[in-house]
């Protein structure tokens, strides 16, 4: 009975009544060395974790262009080239100052970087580090994130 009880919840009704996912955007900033790939990560405002430049979709750019202005006021990327088809998608629980939670669904574009700066939006609240892909993916707390990068 509380097996079946269980089920019902997770199956049922808890998806029924959970809100539905926000929809943000995120750039997966990387350069190719010779045979290396590196991925550029940025550290949060709030807790200094390692994440990708990620915000809100603008108006007026579609969600690839919304995601290479992220990575510029993040972290400093000033030109590179990206495709409008998303590279995947990763599910994570944003917590808001208020304490609750927020579900949010980020899709993320491959954002080859041709310029980097020092000087952009929000250079004295972030640290930014290139990395290999396979240590980024071990930093980051989103699994589907993490293996994202494991791939890439």
């Amino acid at each position: 009975m509380q097996r079946s009880l269980h089920k019902l919840w997770f199956q049922t009704l808890r998806p029924m009544l959970s809100r539905p996912r926000r929809l943000q955007v995120a750039a997966l900033c990387y350069r190719q060395t010779g045979d290396e790939r590196e991925v550029l990560m940025i550290t949060s405002r709030d807790t200094g974790r390692w994440v990708l430049p990620k915000g809100w979709p603008m108006a007026g750019k579609s969600s690839a262009e919304s995601a290479a202005e992220e990575a510029w006021e993040e972290a400093g990327v000033r030109k590179g080239r990206f495709d409008d088809t998303p590279l995947g998608r990763y599910e994570y629980d944003k917590r808001l100052d208020s304490g609750a939670v927020e579900p949010l669904e980020t899709l993320v574009y491959a954002l080859e970087v041709e310029e980097l700066c020092d000087d952009f939006p929000e250079a004295h609240e972030r640290s930014r580090r290139w990395m290999k892909p396979s240590e980024a993916a071990e930093l980051v707390n989103e699994p589907q994130l993490r293996d994202l990068l494991s791939v890439f």
